[in-house]
């Protein structure tokens, strides 16, 4: 497995923990969370430039590993 493709789970499950936790303690405060989450943004940006980054390498350079 390249290291695209095994970086996407990785990246879903740390950006989905780091989330939770920070929804977590912005209801502990007793405030109400944001609408936009800083954290769920930036994980599926780096989603998507993970699995470009996959199609790119799976697409063009497979031979290397032939």
């Amino acid at each position: 497995m390249c290291m695209f493709c095994a970086g996407v789970p990785i990246a879903a499950a740390t950006g989905t923990a780091l989330d939770n936790k920070q929804r977590k303690n912005v209801q502990a405060k007793g405030s109400v969370p944001k609408r936009i989450r800083p954290y769920k943004l930036f994980t599926i940006l780096v989603i998507f430039l993970l699995l470009a980054g996959s199609v790119i390498i799976h697409t063009r350079f497979g031979w290397f590993w032939l």
